[in-house]
């Protein structure tokens, strides 16, 4: 049996695309805050190892030394203490204060570079500035620059780079900030050297400058190659926006069109069936059943394309969302649907316990009656279909279960389902009147709604479609249970 699950709905993964800012293209303010919240959780990390390391050189200081590394200054603390407190800022300014222009993600990005770059400045001093590879740490923040900034912007954060670790470097090879006993490195060699030579550390200085302007170069170059592709692929998925919705248009201009003659033509089949016309042979009638018929399946289309177009345009504002009586709108779809059903000599088994859904009450009935529909049509004569619910009030979720014992679909159909004009050859020859719309309209619907659908199906066994609700209260009245055989 397999197994689908389909949601339209999901803020935690956002399908942002890049936008664009003048001339330059840059990432929309959604991506900027879920990176700010990665480089958080990564510099949580950088605290934990600097307070590892303290611990480590209070508790076991031989152990340490084994490995040439020693640890006497309170640097790491005061890093510690700057890099959280900078982090809860972080929070704070993304989690309880309002954006203005002085509190956005741009603006917290370039904060926490500047005292990152800071903090890294120390951290290189104390490590090692030339004896260790920890000045290469900044070319990290040049590449992350490159990738969230502008070309320009991340040319200064370079500069800044370069101007940071001259300070250092100067600082040292004057003496005014002495190399030998602070750091962390024990290299008493190489230090007694380096302040010998002096002219070597200022040679080291410029050749890592350069090294600092070259990495930018390249780095940005490649993100202005990728920018400028997702500026084409961006105007490319706008022209295929405005083709859909031309498409759009033009069908439905066509569905009014054709709407007139056909109901002009249903009407004048009524009436020679009805002998207002005069007498009509037998072959006549048959011959008018069937033009009746068909044009009867292209008003259904017509009507549902209508429908279709009806519910993309619906604007999904607060005022649209109305509490949502979920046993009255399923009996709703169930009165219009019991003519089909008996029809087919299908039963409709009902056991709903009831709940209150805040969403767009026509846009649900048409959701729910186009899957119950479904479920009628495609299902086996004489046989039934389940109608059930599942809730969980403590997380406050319900699962609305319609189940049919039908011709189910085929695995590899599954998936597309949903797609606009899509129906499968096996559904094709069960109901030749399909028009491939119906599961269309469950999917704007289901989407509008923030609805989840579960979809379950074996060839020759039925199907069973989940619509999952998220957010549901207990109904306001005291309705129990029902369980009927309609």
């Amino acid at each position: 049996m397999a197994s689908s699950e389909f949601s339209w709905h999901d803020p935690s993964n956002p399908s942002v695309i890049p936008r664009i800012k003048g001339s330059r293209l840059k990432l929309s303010d959604e991506i900027l805050i879920g990176n700010i919240r990665w480089f958080i959780v990564i510099r949580w990390g950088v605290i934990g190892a600097l307070v590892l390391l303290k611990i480590c050189a209070i508790l076991i200081p031989d152990t340490l030394m084994q490995f040439d590394v020693i640890e006497h200054q309170n640097w790491p603390i005061a890093i510690v203490l700057v890099l959280s407190a900078a982090n809860f800022a972080y929070l704070y300014a993304l989690n309880y204060c309002k954006p203005s222009k002085f509190n956005s993600p741009s603006i917290n990005l370039w904060v926490q570079i500047i005292i990152d770059l800071l903090c890294l400045s120390v951290v290189v001093h104390y490590v090692g500035s030339t004896a260790t590879p920890a000045s290469f740490f900044y070319v990290l923040h040049i590449a992350l620059a490159c990738i969230f900034f502008s070309t320009l912007e991340s040319l200064m954060v370079t500069i800044l780079v370069c101007i940071m670790y001259t300070i250092v470097l100067l600082l040292e090879s004057t003496l005014i900030i002495p190399v030998s006993g602070s750091s962390i490195l024990v290299d008493p060699d190489f230090a007694l050297k380096d302040s010998k030579h002096q002219n070597n550390i200022l040679l080291w200085m410029f050749a890592l400058d350069i090294l600092f302007i070259i990495v930018w170069y390249v780095v940005s170059r490649l993100a202005l190659v990728v920018r400028t592709h997702e500026h084409h692929l961006l105007d490319a998925y706008n022209q295929i926006n405005q083709a859909q919705e031309e498409k759009d248009r033009y069908a439905v201009l066509m569905t009014h069109q054709l709407k007139s003659p056909l109901d002009a033509i249903r009407s004048k089949i009524n009436l020679i069936n009805a002998g207002y016309c005069g007498e009509s042979s037998e072959e006549t009638k048959k011959t008018l059943v069937k033009i009746d018929r068909r044009a009867k399946s292209m008003s259904g289309l017509i009507l549902d394309l209508l429908r279709l177009q009806r519910l993309k345009e619906t604007c999904l504002d607060t005022a649209a969302l109305k509490s949502i009586d979920i046993k009255q709108t399923l009996q709703n779809c169930i009165d219009k649907l019991i003519p089909v059903a008996n029809a087919k000599h299908i039963t409709l088994n009902v056991s709903l316990e009831n709940f209150i859904y805040r969403g767009i009450p026509d846009q649900l009935e048409i959701l729910l009656e186009n899957i119950i529909a479904n479920a009628i049509t495609y299902s086996h004569d004489n046989t039934c279909v389940e109608i059930t619910t599942q809730i969980d009030w403590a997380n406050s979720s319900a699962s609305l279960i319609i189940t049919d014992h039908g011709i189910g679909i085929e695995h590899k159909d599954l998936p597309n389902i949903f797609n606009e004009y899509f129906y499968s050859p096996r559904a094709a020859l069960h109901n030749k009147a399909s028009s491939g719309i119906g599961l269309s309209i469950v999917k704007i619907a289901a989407e509008n709604n923030k609805l989840q659908i579960k979809v379950t199906s074996e060839p020759g066994l039925g199907t069973s479609f989940t619509v999952i609700f998220k957010g549901i209260q207990p109904p306001t009245d005291n309705t129990e249970d029902s369980t009927e055989k309609l």
